[in-house]
């Protein structure tokens, strides 16, 4: 595997927890993303944001909100299956996270998706939080901030 597109070991990658990474799109335009393990120990990544508005971010730096094989957009409460990417519950039910391709090969996670390259673990710098790094604005926030 190239190691270029490494992400990072395989066995960083917890079940029940997200780890954020940045890629670079065709254009070299930056985009979030995040990888998780599943019950079965296969390892998925899908891009970083809400089906309902795009400009919401699943993780925001510290870890999305994963529970029973769901992560949860704390936003306005919608929650994805982690094995199909598929929303079960929320404005945006029936829709279905970007995924992006990734292959567990030599001990580690990378990159196998031709839209993308593999920029660096962690958020986009200058991303913060969604909407140009507000904590809030005017929509409905289930975190209790």
């Amino acid at each position: 595997m190239d190691e270029a597109a490494r992400i990072v070991d395989a066995d960083e990658v917890a079940e029940g927890e997200t780890l954020l990474f940045t890629l670079r799109d065709d254009e070299g335009e930056p985009a979030e993303a995040f990888c998780t393990r599943l019950s079965d120990g296969a390892i998925v990544a899908y891009r970083n944001y809400c089906q309902h508005w795009t400009d919401v971010r699943l993780d925001k730096g510290d870890g999305a909100r994963v529970t029973n094989g769901e992560v949860w957009c704390q936003r306005h409460g919608a929650t994805f299956q982690l094995d199909t990417g598929y929303c079960d519950f929320g404005p945006c039910e029936g829709s279905v996270m970007e995924s992006v391709d990734v292959v567990v090969a030599d001990g580690g996670v990378f990159l196998d998706d031709d839209g993308y390259t593999f920029d660096h673990l962690g958020e986009h710098e200058g991303e913060g939080d969604e909407e140009g790094g507000s904590d809030g604005g005017g929509r409905i926030d289930f975190t209790g901030s």
